[in-house]
């Protein structure tokens, strides 16, 4: 084919169009761009700012226009390395951490600073050092939070007008000294050995007022239970009482209606005779020396005194009524003389 347009065109002729045909194809290979997405390329015109292109197939004019800057715009990770510092007890702390930073304006970060990432990194531990310098030892564990937030708020003042935005920073690690850490050790097992005295000291008071509480409960509740039993066993001896009283009132009426009615004065008479003989029966065992009425054998006597006694005492007026006067109020028993005599 090369030998064919050689033959037709001539070997001089042959060689121009190869050359215009692979200097075209350079040329459009230099003209025509293809920008990924998440990217973004600064364009300049004879040395000059020209435009940004952003995601896309871009022409530019040949030999005018170049591709000066190429940027990534997704949030790039930034390692910074440890560094010394000392904080505000002059303890000297190694101290390490990661930035996330993210190129929002390309032009500016084009034109705006040589090298931000390098710039930010230097920023940040000059940053971390200052706040590590206000805080003492105790507290860099703490307030990583702070420091962290603190660190951002700088860095982003400082990388507004290069087109950078600091979106977070993150402590990795803090690595005081060997006989700091030894002391550390230390203080902490010392904070929890009292810690534990503490609570152990709590748990036994808190045990010991429980217990008193409970004790409190135990005899308010025992003087409670005791009063209320003293309440019940006075009701019911006063219920016993009065049941007692009641059937004892009951038991002399039916008596009185007894002795009342036919037969009832004899009926009571040999009652009394029976009782009369019972007692003396049981006085004599009971004791060796006894007074006994001069009349013994004359048991009629006795019955018939007991007769006039409870005819006087049905005969008594009621406590309303006032009391007979007169010759007829003298009862029969005054009459007769004791049968018992010394």
């Amino acid at each position: 084919m090369i030998d064919f347009l050689t033959d037709i065109l001539g070997e001089p002729v042959f060689i121009t169009v190869l050359v215009i045909s692979v200097l075209a194809v350079f040329v459009i290979a230099k003209t025509a761009i293809v920008v990924p997405q998440q990217k973004a390329f600064i364009v300049e015109s004879l040395g000059k700012y020209s435009k940004t292109l952003h995601a896309g197939f871009h022409i530019l004019i040949p030999f005018i226009e170049k591709i000066s800057y190429r940027h990534s715009l997704k949030e790039e990770a930034v390692d910074i390395a440890e560094q010394v510092c000392i904080t505000k007890d002059n303890v000297q702390v190694g101290i390490d951490g990661v930035l996330y930073m993210q190129v929002l304006d390309a032009k500016s970060a084009s034109y705006g600073i040589m090298n931000y990432s390098f710039a930010i990194s230097q920023l940040a531990q000059t940053t971390l050092r200052s706040e590590i310098g206000k805080i003492v030892l105790d507290r860099t564990f703490e307030e990583r939070s702070a420091i962290n937030a603190n660190v951002v708020s700088e860095l982003d003042k400082a990388s507004a007008s290069w087109g950078v935005k600091v979106l977070r920073y993150e402590i990795k690690n803090i690595n005081p000294p060997t006989d700091v850490l030894s002391a550390m050790e230390k203080q902490m097992r010392a904070e929890r050995e009292k810690r534990a005295v503490i609570l152990t000291s709590e748990g036994e008071r808190d045990a010991n007022i429980n217990q008193a509480e409970g004790e409190k409960q135990r005899v308010i509740k025992e003087s409670e239970a005791a009063k209320q039993q003293q309440i019940n066993e006075a009701e019911g001896e006063a219920k016993a009482i009065l049941a007692v009283a009641t059937a004892t009132g009951k038991g002399l009426r039916e008596v009185a209606t007894a002795v009342n009615a036919a037969g009832g004065r004899d009926a009571m008479q040999l009652r009394v005779a029976e009782d009369y003989v019972k007692q003396f029966g049981n006085l004599a065992k009971a004791a060796n020396t006894l007074i006994v009425p001069a009349n013994l054998s004359d048991v009629a006597s006795m019955i018939a005194l007991a007769t006039k006694v409870f005819e006087h005492r049905t005969a008594d007026p009621a406590p309303d009524q006032p009391p007979p006067t007169g010759p007829a109020a003298a009862p029969e028993s005054a009459k007769d003389p004791s049968p018992w005599r010394s």
